[in-house]
């Protein structure tokens, strides 16, 4: 089981003292740690990532299952994703946009512009963000999940995720969704344990 690189408790009574606001919804929901979800390499990370964008959750893994089970049983790996017929992908369900995303991914995996974990992390956030984002259908909100949920980076702020401005705005009484500069300002004081502070604008709205 991965492990975070920081220390849960030490992080959650920072944003908790550092946002009077937040501090109730961490009171309320103090025994739902973040707790990481690696998947065996940052490319079958990515292309799970690929696969469920702008899908239900439900299709998208009917989808992703179908690709899974191209492999007959062997890993996802990028090598043999290259030497599949496009058709036999597009059977699986994949839309031409998200082929050629999962294709260019498999390049770069093979070239070494993707790595393994290891690899990623000894490198800075936004490094990692600059090279990932480099990969055909990959945006900065998928490699902050992939930073948050699989290398366990204390200070992420996904200022374009719904649920974070969402909770955010329940958590400080707000009337409408707060800009992406305003979670900026507002998360300052959970620095440098903003993962903290995004996690705990989830649980939000889950209260």
């Amino acid at each position: 089981m991965p492990k975070l690189n920081f220390d849960w408790h030490t992080a959650r009574n920072h944003v908790a003292a550092s946002d009077p606001k937040m501090a109730a919804v961490i009171a309320a929901s103090a025994d739902l740690p973040l707790t990481l979800r690696r998947l065996k390499t940052p490319y079958h990370g990515l292309a799970r990532a690929i696969v469920y964008q702008q899908l239900s959750g439900k299709a998208a893994g009917t989808i992703f299952g179908r690709v899974l089970d191209l492999f007959e049983g062997r890993d996802l790996d990028p090598a043999t994703l290259l030497r599949m017929k496009p058709e036999k992908l597009r059977k699986a369900g994949l839309s031409a946009n998200k082929l050629r995303a999962l294709q260019d991914l498999s390049r770069r995996t093979l070239d070494g512009q993707v790595p393994g974990f290891a690899a990623l992390g000894k490198l800075e956030d936004e490094v990692i963000i600059e090279r990932l984002t480099q990969v055909h259908g990959v945006g900065r909100w998928t490699v902050e999940m992939l930073l948050i949920f699989q290398l366990g980076r204390p200070d992420v702020l996904p200022v374009a995720d719904l649920g974070v401005r969402k909770g955010l705005m329940l958590a400080h009484g707000m009337k409408s969704l707060p800009a992406a500069s305003t979670l900026q300002r507002k998360a300052k004081a959970w620095a440098p344990f903003r993962t903290v502070g995004s996690w705990y604008c989830w649980r939000a709205c889950e209260l």
